[in-house]
């Protein structure tokens, strides 16, 4: 089976043109101007603008929070209307489990046979024994070269402390696995929190309060100084702050393989939105916090002078009528995260590339291709390119829609972006050739996904000596 879509702008991250796309057996086969028109189905995009499926590198499914889980692959096809046409899932370890074997158990269960966008997952640590640590030269060979760390969550049995950071990056350097850490100070945040409680502060906005810059600052500085000392490469996901971005483009301009990531809402929503009253700000409680608009504005300019070099949504799904309210009388067991990956292109199109902020191609850079080379599936993901697989959009820019809670597929019941002027929407979303969303309409089939197996030594070994 082949197609031709004819006439439309194809954007990449490096060129922009009037052209069209020859698809053959789920690959791009040619790009150029006047393809032969000798394939079984012509598309006219005229108008329109042609660019790779997103990658999202940092969306959770399988959070759990008090007994309490998230929205997981059952609503990937949200990911497909916004354009995303591969998600990166982190798994927790199981205690007493390694990471290959807390993966593939997750994958069987909850991911293949009902993934509706293609997939890859980054492993988290969870139970720094030796043998997890051994374990990290075998990531690779699974299809798994990442491995994820949190600093923040003090008591959690997730919070890994500088010793395990220590050890997994001397580890992972030799073998070309990326290091990604959540940096916060876990043993500040404890201490802020409790104080906001002491004094009876227990509104959502003391999440932020008791979450400052600082705290996100401090960890990114201990990060990067634990990636010297190790030497190795270091991603740090989420950044909101400017502290943060500066400390990473210090390490970048001494040489260091140091890099990192923003997410939509950290470049779209402020730390006043926790102020929402009747518990609405409890809607906007994620880690780290909403920040104010002098950080907004710097993560701009950050994105546009590659000081970051990816957007992701952070997606993690939630509901606030029952499980968002699991802290009404504390905002310490509000569950952390916000649904978000349907509106990452829709909402980066209207005030990004609408406002002049970023280019077109600025836009398909960070939200498909270096994400796609940062988790070692850049070979066949997040770029219009001859051999590529056949993940396309089809962007119409001139449509205009309201964000809303009602129509959305992530399947919780409020949507961060609610009521939001959104200009443009993929028209079409192709998945490795195959049609999955029309009209903005998701019409494929549940399990329509499949698992992209990651590469080691991903765009953060770039120039690194082996």
């Amino acid at each position: 089976m082949s197609f031709l879509i004819k006439n439309g702008t194809i954007v990449t991250s490096v060129d922009e043109f009037k052209g069209d796309v020859l698809i053959k057996d789920g690959k791009i086969l040619a790009i150029g101007e006047k393809l032969c028109n000798n394939a079984d189905e012509v598309i006219d995009a005229k108008g329109m603008y042609v660019m790779p499926g997103g990658v999202d590198q940092h969306v959770h499914f399988s959070f759990e929070f008090n007994g309490e889980k998230v929205r997981g692959f059952e609503t990937s096809n949200a990911a497909a209307v916004g354009g995303t046409t591969t998600v990166i899932e982190f798994v927790n370890q199981i205690e007493g489990k390694g990471l290959i074997d807390s993966i593939d158990d997750y994958r069987k269960e909850n991911a293949d046979g009902i993934a509706m966008v293609d997939y890859s997952f980054h492993g988290v640590i969870t139970d720094p024994s030796t043998g997890v640590f051994d374990e990290i030269e075998k990531l690779p060979e699974a299809g798994y070269p990442t491995v994820k760390l949190f600093m923040a969550y003090k008591g959690m049995f997730f919070h890994a402390d500088d010793d395990t950071i220590a050890k997994s990056m001397e580890k992972a350097k030799d073998f070309g696995v990326t290091i990604m850490v959540h940096a916060e100070n876990a043993d500040l945040i404890d201490l802020l929190q409790k104080n906001c409680i002491e004094k009876g502060n227990i509104e959502p906005y003391y999440h932020a309060v008791s979450r400052p810059p600082i705290v996100e600052v401090e960890a990114t500085e201990r990060a990067i100084s634990i990636a010297k000392l190790m030497d190795a490469p270091l991603y740090v996901v989420h950044v909101s702050t400017k502290g943060a971005v500066d400390a990473i483009k210090r390490a970048r301009a001494e040489g260091l393989p140091i890099y990192g990531e923003t997410c939509t809402h950290y470049l779209t929503l402020n730390k006043e939105n926790l102020a929402k009253p009747d518990f609405e700000g409890a809607k906007y409680v994620c880690s780290p916090a909403l920040r104010e608009q002098d950080d907004i504005d710097y993560l701009w300019t950050s994105i546009k002078n590659n000081w970051l070099n990816a957007i992701s949504s952070d997606h993690c799904g939630f509901d606030w009528e029952k499980q968002k309210h699991m802290g009404k009388n504390d905002f310490r067991n509000i569950p952390n995260g916000a649904p978000g990956m349907e509106n990452r292109l829709g909402v980066l199109w209207t005030t990004g590339v609408e406002t002049g902020r970023i280019s077109r191609k600025q836009l398909v850079d960070l939200f498909a291709t270096t994400p796609a080379k940062i988790n070692g599936i850049g070979h066949r993901k997040g770029h219009i390119g001859v051999g590529y697989d056949a993940d396309i959009i089809i962007y119409n820019p001139n449509h205009k829609s309201k964000i809303s809670a009602k129509n959305s597929l992530q399947g919780v019941d409020y949507n961060s972006y609610e009521g939001f002027e959104q200009i443009g929407r993929p028209e079409k979303v192709f998945l490795r050739g195959n049609l999955i969303v029309e009209e903005g309409k998701y019409i494929g089939e549940k399990g329509q996904g499949k698992f992209i197996p990651g590469k080691p030594y991903g765009l953060c070994y770039d120039g690194v000596k082996r």
